[in-house]
Parts: C-alpha cells; structure tokens; sequence
C-alpha cells in the first residue's frame, strides 16, 4: 500500500497524483481534503480543512508550514493521517506537498517520498521535508535543474521532465476555427491578480485576435481544456507546474506571465523556460500597446517542448513509487535503537 497525499491548492496536484496513481503498481490511498472525484470512488481518506483566522504559532517558531496551536481540526487531520498509517502499514508514503505530512509519515517509520517544487526552499520548514525525504521527484527535466540545490538534494532527486493528464492524448482533428488568431488564456484554480479592465485593454488593442478565457473571475471553467489548446494559436498561462505542463503536452507557443506565489515557485519556472528558449516570457502583464507584437512573436516560436514534456513523466514517477514501495515492504524490520 501507498499512501499518497494530495494538497488541496488549486487543481494541479491532484491532476499529477491521479496521473502517477494510475501507473503505481499496487494500490494507492489518496489522502486530501479535496473533495472525492467522482472518477475515484475508493482508496480515498477525506481529510478536514484547517484553515484559521487567527492561528497561534502556526509554524512553530519559524521551522514548519502550518501547526497551529489548539487547533481542533489540524489535530483530528494529523490524527485521522497518523491513525491510517498505524492501520493499512503503507510501504511507502509520498507527499504532495506537505512538510508536516512528510515529517508524520517518516516519524512512523515510513519512507517518504516528495514531490519538489521550484523556487526558494532554503528556509527551515522546507529544509527538514527535503532532508528527510528518501527520494524527490522533479517534475521537470534534469537538463534544467533548480540552481541552489545542496548536494544531498540533488543525489536523491529523479527528474521525471513534466507530468501532465494529457500526456500521450492524441491531439483532436482541426475543427472549423482551425487556422484562426485565437489566443487562450488560461489561468486556473489557484487564484490570480489579473483584473477584468486589463484583460479587456488586451482584447481591445488585438482585434485581430480572438480571444477564449479560462478559469479567470467571471470566465467559464473548462474540466477538459485539452481541444482548446490544440486549437489555439498561442496560450497566456501562468508559471504554475501543471499549467505550464499542459501547455507542454499540447505542444502550443506559450507565453507565461508567473504570478507571485510563496518562494517564488512561478518565476523559478518561468525563469528556466526562458533559459532554455521554450517559452514567451515575461515578468509582468503586458501594457495594452506591447499585445500585437507580444502574440505574433510568441506564435512564431518553434515548437521546443520536447525538453520540457517527454511524454512519459507520470511513467517514470509511477515506476519509482512501485519500486521503492516493493523495495520498502521486502526489507526486514528494524530493531529500536
């Protein structure tokens, strides 16, 4: 058994478990207070929010994330995660994302395997998660790793290149829109700073371009992208993980604009998809006058998204799992020290 934990932030860490679930030999727990797929009617433990208005100490002096003080649901959360580890004896845990999930798991005594994230990770919380951690799995290719890394990370990390649901789909037939200036902005589930009035200047200053909006406040949400970005000329996104790995898939010309999230993790990667030439970058959105130039640019850039997207990444993370969870459960107990 696997356990797996899944962070209930927006929709990218579920899409990237449930893609590596499904090649894990052997079955798998997801752990998360998302609510239930419908997709996924078992092996699945509804953990409580813990959200609060005014937590005391909720990361304890500065060495953890969030460990609020007399807080009943985090304490019914870790207890209903430490309760099932005590209960099914997983071979291996693996976090996605969470330091105090990882640190629970490995202090029972199970290995535990995390799933990285760009940007700054030296503070103290993410430091005891990633040392603790077994292996880390990179989602993104080892010809562009994330600069700072100590030794000790970088030995235990596998770099898997992307991990998308839509890897390996087959792209769909071109409909009658096919060959048209359509621009898709697609932004997500995790929240955004973009407002209404400057994506309306954008819209206004390209007439020339039609434009589809996705997971923007007040825009229609979309469950399966997948033709939308076949079809478009040029896809606005912002830096996250599987956003940008969705737009690898689909092989589109991108442009990623990162929003500001918690250690920089966006324009880590933004930073590295400019490096290596695979996508459009910029810093900051557009003034209106920059749009026509911007787009035409962008849809002119050939299609490099073969370093980032090798089409096989939740293959190769579903195989390290079963590995390690068939390596785990075939060692013999340890004595206590």
């Amino acid at each position: 058994m696997i356990g797996y934990y899944v962070h209930h932030q927006g929709r990218g860490h579920l899409h990237r478990a449930q893609c590596i679930a499904a090649r894990i030999e052997g079955p798998v727990t997801f752990l998360s207070s998302l609510p239930r797929p419908a997709d996924r009617p078992g092996r699945w433990l509804s953990l409580p929010p813990d959200t609060a208005d005014a937590p005391l100490d909720p990361t304890a002096r500065g060495r953890l994330h969030w460990v609020p003080l007399h807080h009943p649901e985090h304490r019914e959360r870790m207890g209903l995660i430490a309760e099932w580890i005590r209960r099914e004896t997983p071979s291996l845990f693996v976090s996605d994302v969470s330091v105090e999930a990882a640190c629970l798991a490995r202090l029972m005594g199970v290995p535990v395997a995390v799933m990285a994230m760009r940007g700054d990770r030296t503070d103290a919380a993410h430091r005891l998660g990633y040392d603790l951690a077994d292996t880390l799995i990179a989602p993104w290719p080892h010809t562009l790793p994330e600069p700072g890394w100590p030794a000790h990370w970088r030995d235990k990390t596998v770099h898997t290149g992307s991990i998308s649901r839509y890897d390996g789909r087959l792209r769909p037939p071109p409909d009658d829109a096919s060959g048209r200036n359509e621009v898709v902005v697609m932004l997500g589930a995790g929240g955004t700073h973009l407002t209404a009035e400057r994506l309306h200047e954008a819209q206004q200053a390209t007439p020339d371009w039609s434009w589809t909006v996705l997971g923007a406040p007040g825009a229609a949400w979309i469950e399966d992208p997948w033709p939308v970005l076949c079809r478009a000329r040029v896809v606005v996104t912002h830096g996250g993980q599987n956003a940008v790995a969705e737009c690898a898939a689909a092989r589109v010309p991108t442009l990623v604009i990162p929003e500001n999230r918690p250690h920089r993790e966006q324009h880590a990667t933004a930073t590295a998809l400019r490096s290596a030439g695979l996508a459009t970058v910029r810093e900051d959105w557009p003034a209106a006058w920059e749009w026509p130039a911007l787009l035409a640019r962008t849809a002119l850039r050939p299609d490099r998204w073969q370093e980032w997207s090798h089409g096989d990444g939740a293959r190769r993370a579903g195989s390290l799992l079963t590995e390690m969870a068939s390596r785990s459960s075939q060692q013999d107990t340890c004595v206590p020290r």
